[in-house]
């Protein structure tokens, strides 16, 4: 690592697949070999802190108990009030202030959050700022749709500065944008230099992380993002070849990397393994490029007595309760990337629809990956249908509907202006939303199990409810749909939230971040799903299986001791039909 040629470099990947303690493990090597590092956060649900053991915040600190290491986050929520200053400062004294007020509404979606997270991300690389000082910029980005999105804002702020000069959008007035024109393209042309940028591609021996995977590197090259490599993160390695488990666990891995994507065999590959106790703090970073400090952190975090097992309800119990006393319902499951929302959603529109219940089960999630588990059942329940929010779809769907009002008895130079405004960056989130309160609205006739996105992006689409509802009212196109959403969620007779987590310390607190983000909106989790236990399985004599089961035992008493009442579980499964699996163990 430390003879890395680049200035910059990327960790992007499906969520949950150790691109923070991958990017973290980097930063301290380079640290250690004498360059001058600088961390970086994009991602909104960020967990520098935990890894790092150190504090991190919006400004550029050093990390504790490492030399040359230095640590800053990009608070999106920050950035974005910041970037509404700058906007609306320039315009003091020359508009008035309801004018002024106006456009600080307009500012206030998640398009103009991304974007400030951006033009905050930006600095760092176009070398106008505190970038210079530095040896080295890692940046340890968010999911993998999130990311896209952010790199690609440059090319859609140009095109619409250059074709809508005089409009204005949730991009503040263009005006203001130009100022930073010259950066954004020097930014994506340095993205696009192999000599300074590399793009480390992270995933797990699995084929939905693989898949994840193949489609990152296939959509960094056609923004002109080449120089890529490819990391394998977690991979098992059995210790005790008795143990079934721990052989099925590894072979089912062995088989993924040996029928890795196509696209992914040309890229230069290096593998980490799983490891019996959690990479948090420098010392435990400096092990993973370290394989001897491994196997000394291994040897004294291996058990050396039996696991307990955990007692837990299962998904079937879960979903038993959720129709308990109604026939209908939004059933929202939520969570960090990575943790088993998708999976969770699945099994309990499946349980549902087979109790003979109407259900409609569908995702907001960028990438979705509900239709990879469906598959895998062959026939449906005659009364589940599964739909997917698809981005494009639902901006063209928009964006007819925009026209065909506001075109009525327009020229066809008017027309063209509309059709122009329509391509700001934010009219994509507009149309999400706008679907997303669609599917809110069935759940008073149906139940709607929604398998939502990583939580940074979901908790950016519920924040801009009152932004995308100016934005229709505006257009005047089924406005009164748009005060639904935060009621609808509130009304815990109606809906119900389940927060799924990983038995990890991590994933844990991301999750009470976001229990306490939604309660500050007046949203209270119905329950907690902790998803691949292996606690709960009994039998298990691999060494370092049972060290990881037995570090879930804390984890999992801290759940129900301090965050949830509810608690219930799904053990670890190692079955390549996941679904089936699922649901043939608990209904058996």
């Amino acid at each position: 690592m430390t003879d890395t040629k680049t200035k910059y470099l990327f960790f992007t990947g499906k969520g949950g697949v150790g691109k923070t303690s991958l990017a973290c493990a980097t930063a301290v090597e380079m640290a250690d070999s004498g360059k001058v590092v600088l961390l970086v956060s994009t991602d909104p649900a960020s967990n520098l802190k935990d890894v790092l053991e150190s504090p991190v915040d919006e400004n550029i600190i050093p990390v504790h108990e490492i030399n040359n290491l230095f640590a800053i986050n990009i608070d999106p929520e920050n950035s974005a009030e910041e970037y509404r200053n700058r906007v609306t400062r320039t315009l003091e004294g020359i508009s008035s202030k309801e004018e002024i007020k106006k456009i600080r509404e307009d500012l206030s979606g998640a398009c103009t959050t991304e974007i400030a997270s951006f033009d905050e991300f930006s600095r760092f690389v176009s070398g106008e700022t505190e970038g210079t000082i530095f040896d080295i910029i890692i940046f340890d980005t968010a999911p993998t749709g999130h990311t896209l999105r952010l790199l690609e804002l440059p090319a859609a702020w140009s095109s619409f500065t250059d074709e809508n000069p005089d409009g204005a959008s949730c991009l503040g007035p263009t005006s203001a944008l130009k100022s930073g024109k010259e950066r954004y393209h020097t930014v994506v042309n340095r993205l696009r230099d192999a000599s300074l940028t590399s793009f480390y591609i992270v995933a797990r021996a699995d084929k939905a992380s693989l898949k994840e995977a193949s489609r990152t590197s296939n959509e960094l090259k056609e923004l002109g993002m080449s120089n890529q490599l490819l990391y394998i993160n977690g991979v098992f390695k059995a210790i005790d070849k008795n143990d079934l488990l721990a052989q099925k666990i590894e072979t089912m891995g062995n088989e993924q990397l040996n029928s890795i994507p196509d696209n992914l065999k040309t890229l230069p590959l290096k593998t980490f393994p799983l490891l019996p106790y959690n990479v948090l703090g420098i010392v435990k970073l400096r092990s993973l490029f370290n394989t001897e400090l491994q196997k000394s952190i291994s040897e004294n975090n291996l058990p050396k007595s039996e696991t307990s097992i955990q007692v837990l309800k299962g998904i079937v119990e879960l979903v038993d309760e959720l129709c308990s006393n109604q026939k209908y319902g939004l059933i929202m499951t939520m969570g960090k990337g990575g943790v088993g929302k998708t999976i969770a959603a699945s099994a309990i529109a499946v349980l549902l629809a087979k109790k003979g219940f109407e259900v409609l089960l569908t995702t907001t999630d960028p990438a979705a990956h509900i239709q990879d588990f469906i598959e895998q059942l062959g026939e449906l329940p005659s009364t589940l249908t599964v739909e997917r929010i698809d981005p494009k779809a639902e901006t063209q769907r928009y964006t007819e509907k925009i026209l065909e009002h506001k075109g009525q008895g327009q020229s066809d130079e008017a027309k063209k202006l509309i059709l122009e405004d329509l391509k700001s960056p934010c009219t994509e989130e507009v149309a999400v939303f706008h679907a997303f309160s669609k599917a809110i609205s069935m759940a008073k006739r149906k139940f709607v199990v929604m398998d939502t996105a990583p939580t940074g992006h979901t908790l950016l689409l519920l924040d801009t409810a009152g932004s995308y509802h100016r934005d229709i009212m505006r257009n005047n196109i089924n406005s009164g749909r748009l005060r639904t959403p935060y009621m609808a969620l509130q009304d815990q007779t109606l809906s119900k939230i389940i927060l799924v987590s990983l038995p990890e310390t991590t994933p844990m607190r991301e999750a009470g971040d976001l229990q306490n983000d939604l309660k500050r909106a007046g949203i209270k989790p119905y329950a907690w799903l902790i998803n691949q236990s292996l606690s709960m399985l009994a039998g298990i004599s691999d060494p370092l299986l049972k060290s990881r089961a037995n570090a879930e035992i804390q984890v999992i008493d801290t759940i129900k001791g301090t965050y949830s009442q509810r608690t219930f579980g799904i053990p670890f499964i190692a079955e390549k039909k996941l679904l089936p699996a699922l649901l043939n163990r608990h209904l058996n």
